[in-house]
């Protein structure tokens, strides 16, 4: 399970990962104070992406993925339109 280098590549890997089956994601996020360090993981127990950070500006992109991500998981809609990356 690599990590990926840049948020670009990896934002728009989770979010074709969704759109193709989204009753199977899962987002985890994960924090460590000792290393400073936060990683989120998008997975659907057959592929598994992960980024980490400990820049502060990655947070706030981390944020508005996962947000994202959340309100088309709780939205009634079709999710057979793209999400708009940031």
């Amino acid at each position: 399970m690599p990590y990926y280098q840049t948020w670009e590549e990896f934002a728009r890997a989770a979010e074709k990962l969704y759109l193709v089956d989204p009753m199977k994601v899962r987002v985890v996020l994960k924090y460590r104070h000792c290393d400073g360090n936060l990683c989120i993981k998008v997975t659907d127990n057959a592929v598994c992406l992960q980024y980490k950070t400990d820049q502060a500006q990655d947070v706030k992109k981390i944020e508005k993925l996962h947000g994202k991500l959340m309100r088309l998981m709780v939205s009634k809609e079709t999710h057979s339109g793209a999400m708009e990356t940031d």
